[in-house]
């Protein structure tokens, strides 16, 4: 097997910071009180757990994308990441921010216009989807959206269960404004989603977007529990799970202007470092994925904003790969490919979408 790359490019991580000092936000503090914990993360943290320990191996992060992580005002949030350039100085590895802003607010434009001009590192917008229910009786349904009383910005939905197929007009008419702004989009959401999201990215072409965290299968060999992740213990995988993730991100590969990032690889498989029938279920799921795109359309992201667990799995998992260990999986998963495409996976795709200069 091919060793590991000379650069990579992280597409995907956070900063935060709930201390009284800090830059905290309502929903941040959300998080710190969940965890009993302070909760934060600064280039410091991030350039011990992860740029550190891939140069010791010789790999030199060039680059690294920072991804909006819920802020209560988007603008606020990319100045103050802006900010930690010259606190930081040689940990700042951010070259581009994708901010944060609810496209279907009523003042979407003017919030783009504000947003674009606080940052010359800001490359697009995320505003997390992902929602099939109400947070409170749905777990697969992301926090975030209790920001929006659990309405399915993609589906159409006015409530608990009244999904009508149709993305929401005005969440629609944001998203539009995003190529006149020269901005991506970051898109958040469960496979029950992709079709209709699909569907909104063929309509406009001309905006880029990115899949986070692998379209976002969710346990597809159940829980991190004993029972399932004994070495002895065979668990069949959720084939209906996936085949609606199938389904969704052959709609979206069909798209040429969407890509995916190669991330969060626990929430698909929590705890898949502990067997190797696990590992090799996931192996599949990633392979497959970069057979649906294409590495050129593939990008590799570590998604750090606290350690090495629940970066991998979002809470699923108390166990996850370190970074280097994360990227060892990857190049297992690159077996075959190109020295070319393993570029694309590391750093070309990143570079492109997110329009790094280096």
């Amino acid at each position: 097997m091919p060793g590991l790359p000379r650069r990579v490019i992280d597409s995907h991580h956070h900063f935060l910071d709930t201390r009284p000092e800090g830059n905290a936000t309502s929903f941040q503090a959300f998080l710190a009180t969940q965890l009993n914990d302070e909760c934060y993360y600064l280039p410091s943290q991030y350039a011990k757990d992860v740029v550190q320990p891939l140069q010791k191996k010789g790999v030199e992060m060039v680059a690294s994308v920072h991804v909006e992580c819920m802020p209560d005002d988007g603008v606020q949030e990319a100045v103050w990441v802006d900010s930690l350039a010259s606190s930081a100085k040689e940990n700042f590895t951010v070259q581009a921010i994708v901010g944060s802003c609810d496209l279907a607010s009523p003042s979407v434009n003017e919030e783009l216009i504000e947003l674009v001009s606080s940052t010359p590192r800001l490359r697009g917008v995320r505003w997390i989807v992902d929602c099939v229910g109400h947070f409170e009786t749905n777990t697969a349904t992301h926090v975030a959206t209790t920001r929006h009383d659990g309405i399915d910005y993609l589906r159409g939905s006015h409530g608990p269960n009244t999904f009508d197929g149709q993305v929401l007009p005005a969440f629609e008419h944001g998203f539009s404004l995003l190529a006149q702004h020269n901005l991506s989009f970051d898109l958040q959401c469960a496979p029950v989603q992709l079709l209709e999201a699909a569907k909104l990215c063929a309509r406009h072409p001309k905006v880029s977007v990115c899949i986070d965290h692998l379209g976002k299968p969710r346990t597809i060999l159940g829980l991190d529990t004993p029972g399932n992740n004994s070495i002895d213990t065979v668990v069949a995988p959720d084939e209906a799970e996936l085949q609606v993730w199938r389904t969704g991100m052959k709609a979206m590969a069909a798209i040429p202007n969407v890509c995916v990032k190669l991330s969060m690889l626990g929430y698909a498989i929590p705890g898949w470092i502990k067997t190797l029938q696990r590992r090799k279920v996931l192996k599949s799921l990633v392979r497959e994925t970069l057979e649906m795109f294409g590495p050129q359309r593939c990008m590799i992201a570590w998604n750090y904003w606290k350690n090495d667990a629940v970066s991998d799995s979002d809470f699923l998992s108390e166990v996850g790969p370190s970074p280097v260990e994360y990227l060892e999986f990857i190049c297992e998963c690159l077996e075959g490919y190109s020295e070319e495409d393993r570029d694309a996976v590391f750093y070309g795709t990143a570079k492109r979408f997110y329009r790094i200069t280096i």
